[in-house]
């Protein structure tokens, strides 16, 4: 075979190649079947999605810490004279105001110390009133009695005027050990645990006491926030005490609403945190003493702050993202900037606008471009029903 006919059979091999490659991607079936997976992929289902609307609202901004109740007032209530518990006057856990009753104390042998001061003071009454007669006497006898006699019994009445003084001391002192026979609540609140009981014999300078009496309306919380908060919690302070909140430690129920009302005077240096009281008047006892709780201090609003849900915000390699839902029911990624959240609400300062939508749901099978089916969220039902608009 000559080297010419060799060249025009690979020619044609060649050929007959290029031409099964052109049909196979070129070729009118090559382009049918482009054409045919485009418009597939444009008739591919909507993808069902939760989807909330971004509000334009004001934000609370709340500094979160824990706190620890304590009682407004707490007294250990013991006796102040000795002597056997005759009565016990409350019942454990009941809510007594100052002045109530509490026990009392065998008032025999005070009642008896109280009539015998009254006695001696009759008695020296009745001295007094002979000893001014006498000086009558004297005086009245002129310069028939002597001198000395006159300012010896004006001295004798001057001692029992005296004496009655102390007699009316004496009186006041035993109808205060009287008194102190019967124990009274010294606060208002809630007694604790008995610690005595009746018949036994109690001393003033005893260490333990009757009962504890704790007053708890209204009480506190002493909680802790970062130092370096501390000149804006100052700032807000200054112009109107900062509303307090405390909630369960699980953050799920809120117990009260109260107010800052102090703070404290200097700065933990070992833990960087500055100690705040608030008080709260805790009319349905809601706060018990030494229960822990969690707090939040409003420290500041933000004026019509963009505020979507936390469903809504996503974390990428690449940061924080959302999907926007376009007028087409098409999902847009959208990077996003945000500064605060609480309460199941995040506040966005870039990438969404009031009005827009935001999808809250089902985010794990969108990706940029999808056509999506949207119902709106609602806290008012359990699951949220996909309707196609």
């Amino acid at each position: 075979m000559t080297r010419a006919i060799r060249w025009i059979l690979v020619l044609a091999v060649v050929a007959a190649a290029g031409y099964f490659v052109w049909q196979r991607y070129y070729g009118p079936e090559a382009v049918a079947k482009t054409e045919n997976a485009q418009k597939a992929a444009s008739r591919r289902p909507a993808i069902p999605v939760s989807v909330a609307q971004v509000e334009k609202a004001d934000f609370p901004v709340y500094l979160i810490g824990l706190g620890t109740v304590q009682a407004f007032n707490t007294v250990l209530v013991r006796t102040r004279v000795d002597g056997q518990i005759d009565k016990i006057a409350f019942k454990e856990g009941q809510t007594v105001n100052q002045g109530d009753l509490l026990a009392e104390i065998d008032p025999r042998p005070y009642q008896a110390a109280l009539d015998q001061a009254k006695a001696k003071k009759v008695q020296d009454e009745a001295n007094l009133a002979n000893a001014n007669l006498d000086l009558q006497r004297y005086t009245k006898l002129g310069e028939f009695a002597t001198r000395q006699q006159t300012d010896t019994q004006r001295s004798t009445v001057a001692q029992l005027a005296a004496q009655i003084a102390a007699d009316e001391a004496a009186i006041s002192n035993a109808q205060t050990q009287l008194d102190y026979t019967q124990i009274k609540s010294p606060i208002p609140g809630v007694v604790g645990l008995r610690q005595v009981d009746i018949g036994n014999i109690v001393n003033a300078s005893a260490q333990t006491g009757i009962v504890t009496v704790t007053q708890i309306e209204p009480i506190t919380v002493i909680f802790t926030a970062p130092e370096g908060q501390l000149p804006y919690i100052s700032e807000a302070q200054a112009v109107s005490p900062l509303k307090t909140i405390a909630i369960t430690t699980d953050g799920k129920k809120p117990l009260a609403e109260g107010k800052l009302s102090v703070i404290n005077n200097q700065v933990d240096t070992t833990s960087g945190t500055i100690r705040l009281k608030a008080v709260f008047d805790n009319k349905d006892h809601a706060l018990w003493p030494g229960q822990s709780v969690s707090t939040r201090l409003l420290v500041k609003t933000l004026k019509d702050a963009t505020v979507v849900p936390d469903d809504a915000i996503q974390h990428g390699t690449d940061g924080l993202y959302a999907y926007a839902v376009s007028t087409d029911n098409k999902a847009e990624l959208r990077k996003v900037k945000v500064s605060q959240s609480i309460d199941g609400r995040t506040v966005v300062d870039e990438g969404l606008k009031p009005g827009e939508r935001v999808i809250t749901g089902g985010q794990f099978k969108v990706q940029p471009g999808s056509p999506v089916t949207t119902a709106v969220a609602s806290s008012d039902t359990a699951q949220d029903k996909v309707k196609p608009e």
